[in-house]
Parts: C-alpha cells; structure tokens; sequence
C-alpha cells in the first residue's frame, strides 16, 4: 500500500527558533527569549535578567523575520504540501497583558501565511511552542495561574478571526506532555522556577510537581476552549494536539519492568493526550496523584470543556526510543527533553538518541489503536554535525537514511491500517535547537550559514537531503533511492 493521495508532505519550524527579529516591530519578550546559548555538554540557561556579553541565540536565530521569502520559496521548490510553523504569542500581545493586539505582528503572520498559500502549501500553525510571553511567566508562573487561560483564549481567538478562511490546520500547545516532566515546566507551561535568578535548564530548580500538573490542567482548559471557539469561528478548522512520542520498552521480560515501562508510557506517552483526544482524565492517574500528594483544583465547568473540546486529529513528534528497567547496572542515554535506559539493539545519533525507525511503525499503531483519529508526525529529524564537501556541498547522506527508515516504517503504518495523513520532518531548514540552545546540532535540508560564535551571513544552500526530499515528495513517498548530486552545485 502507498501513502495515500493528498498526503501532506512538508516540514516543520517554531518561531523562537528561526525567526530572530526578538525585539523588533512591537515583540515582547517571551520564555525562549531568555534562553543563553548551550551545547550537548553545556547546559543552557535562562537568565530573567540579561546579561551583558552572552549569547541568546533566540534573538537572531537564522533571521526568517527578514527571509521568510527567500525560505517559503526554497520549501516550494521540494515540493512542500504542508509547512508546520508557530505564532509567536509575543509578536501578537508582546506581553501577554494587552488589550489590544500588536498589527505589525498580525501582518507579519498574513505576510507569511499568504506566502505560503502563493505556492500552494497548507500551513499548520502551532499556536504556543515554547513562547509564553515572559511577563505571565513573571506575574503568575505561566499557567501555574487560572489567569492566564484568559490571555491565552484572548491571543487564540485574535489569530483564529485574523487568518480564518487562510488556515485549515491549527495545534494548540507543542509537546504539551513535556511538561509531566521538571524540564518541561519552564518552556511548556511557562512555570520557572525562580523567576529572578539565572538556572540551568537542564537542572531545573525548585520545581514542584503540584504546580506543574495545576499547570498543565490550566493548559488542558485553554486547548479544549480553543477548539470549542476555534470551532465557532470557522468550522472548518481542524485542530490538533501535539505530543512527544517518547516511545519505551521494558528492557527485559522480568515482569517488574514491564509495570514499570507501563507506569512510565502511562505518564509520558499517554496522560496528555488521553484528556486532549477523549476528553477525560484517565484512571490511572488518581492513583499517580495520590501516591505523589498533588491535588489537582477543578472548577465547576471544567469536565465539561474538556469533553467537549477534544481535538480532531493527533500529532505527535518522533526522534528516539530508549528503554526502562528496575535493574542496576544499566547504561543511561539521552532524549528529547528526557532520558532513559539504553536499548543494547539500537545506535545513537551524535547527540546520543537512539536510532529507532521500526518503534515510529509500533507507536503509530499504538495511538490509532488508542484514539481511531487521524495521525500526522510533525516532527522527526535527524540532528548532526553537517561539513561541506569538497565540492561545497554538504553531502548529508546519514540524514537520508535516517529519514528514509522512518518513511519506509510510516509506510508500512499505513499498510497496518494506520490513518496517516502527514509528515512533517523537523528543523527542514537549520535552525537554533530547543535543547541544547546551538547552531551546531542541524536538522535541515537547507544549510544555514550561521555558527555558534555568533560569525556567519544567514547564507542558505541546499543540502544533497533537499534534492532527495524533493524526490520523496514527488513520487509521494515511493522513490526513496538516493540521488546523484554530480551535476548539483551550491
């Protein structure tokens, strides 16, 4: 079976991580914006209050703010059918408190949307990925606070009157269930530990589950009200979560590995997007709160909106799996946002995720089994360390096969019955990684000229990857040979 017709190939970005132009034209400060610069070693940091001489790399990322043409164009030269971006939040109330939208971010946003459907490409807009604007993280924690589902409903229903009848696709909050997790708390749910002094991202300080799941119950809300209002303003949007697919297996039959890989699937995999697609919490959870002394403060009301405002579809991103065990002597690898036990049948990527097409084919089935909606992955790359070639070029061809397993096992996901009706891979152009803050670590079938001592022109140049994609999507998944670049030059 092929990929079935109108399959939306594309790629995907977020605003923090490509736009730059941080202070320009009205923006306001958002979480990311405070984010130094790291490495694979070196942990990022947010710093509440600059600091004179670092490195934000957010600020000017690859400088899309003024390329966006130049961007949307190379995408329509692959081919793209669907272009996965963000709203920043502080582009449109820069922080948060406003009564009145900022228009010159509005028009950035119809600059480039129209731009997008001048080629023919759907956008899908995430609506807050890791951009809560930084005066609600200050005044009340993020969603911490029941106040802020009111700023973010203000937000959301200003961009779905703006852009309605331009946009079909929206999803609420990227990798909402990153936030079950410490580190996930600043940038999903915008609850910083300590709001004035400078911490690591990696060790989050003063993290209290308690808030955090009052957090994301706030942040269950906001997306359930966005569909319900999303839904009135046009009824043909169809809206989405998104999840970290954070695929696990028990690393060995002992049977206390497998409650405790269930246990961990549960919390990470499942928790979220239970309540985002049936509209309910799940049962398993009263036990989780209970042993780990949270208590969640519903209002009156709240079932409701969350029964009545599931989403349409699921997306999920997919990177890495990696396995759980309650044996010592394990070795520990790293992940998105998270780690876990190595897997001994897998190898890992320069930044040491475990390589794992055929866990994307197990997990596909394991969601539409689950929820029976449609599935788009909206994020999987490879990131690694790019160098020209002689010829200029920068041959990328671990990228290709990286890229090529994970379609052949979409594909085999859609012989098993899977509804899969899109891909978008991420960082299709390079960008600044979410997390380790660097230029270093590439996703991108576009190579960009910008490095993380701050050097670097914002040049583009297509990789030996962008020519191959472009096959991909024109033969729509079934040529996925490699490509001869001989006659290709920069």
């Amino acid at each position: 079976m092929s990929f079935p017709k109108g399959f939306l190939w594309g790629g995907a970005t977020a605003a923090n991580q490509l736009e730059g132009a941080w202070n320009e034209d009205g923006k306001g400060v958002s979480i990311s914006d405070i984010s130094t610069g790291g490495s694979a070693k070196q942990s990022k940091r947010f710093t509440p209050v600059f600091e004179e001489g670092t490195y934000y790399p957010s600020h000017v990322a690859i400088d899309h703010y003024h390329r966006y043409k130049e961007d949307i164009k190379l995408f329509a030269e692959m081919g793209f059918k669907v272009y996965r971006f963000s709203i920043n939040w502080t582009r449109i109330y820069p922080t948060g408190f406003e009564d009145e939208p900022n228009e010159k971010g509005l028009a950035f946003y119809d600059d480039l949307i129209d731009e997008c459907n001048k080629y023919n490409i759907e956008p899908l807009i995430t609506l807050c990925h890791y951009e809560i604007p930084f005066e609600i993280v200050k005044k009340y924690k993020g969603f911490a606070s029941r106040e802020t589902i009111d700023l973010f409903m203000k937000y959301v229903t200003t961009v779905f009157e703006r852009y309605k009848g331009k946009v079909k696709y929206w999803l609420t909050f990227n990798e909402i269930n990153n936030g079950t997790n410490p580190v996930g708390g600043p940038l999903a749910l915008g609850v910083l530990g300590d709001t004035e002094n400078a911490s690591e991202f990696i060790h989050p300080v003063n993290d209290d589950p308690e808030v955090r799941f009052q957090a994301l119950h706030h942040t269950f809300v906001a997306s359930a009200l966005a569909v319900i209002i999303g839904h009135q303003i046009d009824p043909n949007f169809k809206i989405g979560c998104m999840q970290i697919m954070a695929t696990s297996y028990a690393l060995t039959p002992d049977p206390k590995d497998q409650i405790l890989n269930q246990q961990h699937n549960h919390i990470m995999n499942w928790f979220c997007s239970d309540v985002q697609c049936r509209g309910a919490y799940p049962r398993y959870m009263n036990r989780y709160f209970k042993e780990h002394n949270i208590n969640i403060k519903m209002l009156p009301g709240d079932t409701e909106i969350l029964r009545d405002g599931h989403v349409d579809f699921y997306t999920c991103s997919y990177y890495m799996s990696f396995c759980q065990t309650t044996h010592d002597n394990r070795e520990e690898v790293a992940g998105n946002m998270m780690g876990g036990t190595a897997n001994p049948y897998l190898k890992a990527s320069d930044w040491g995720w475990q390589i794992d097409p055929i866990g994307l084919r197990y997990s596909l089935n394991e969601i539409y089994d689950r929820y029976q909606m449609p599935i788009m992955v909206v994020e999987n790359g490879l990131g690694a360390y790019d160098e020209k070639g002689e010829d200029g070029m920068v041959h990328d061809t671990y990228r290709i096969d990286y890229l090529r397993q994970h379609i052949e096992q979409m594909k085999e996901a859609v012989e098993d019955g899977v509804d899969l009706i899109g891909y978008t891979s991420w960082g299709c152009i390079d960008l600044v990684s979410a997390s380790t803050g660097e230029y270093a670590k590439r996703y991108g079938y576009i190579y960009v000229n910008k490095f993380d001592d701050g050097s670097g022109d914002f040049s583009r140049e297509r990789k030996e990857s962008f020519y191959w994609y472009k096959k991909v999507i024109e033969t729509n998944g079934e040529d996925l040979t490699d490509v001869d670049t001989t006659d290709l030059r920069p």
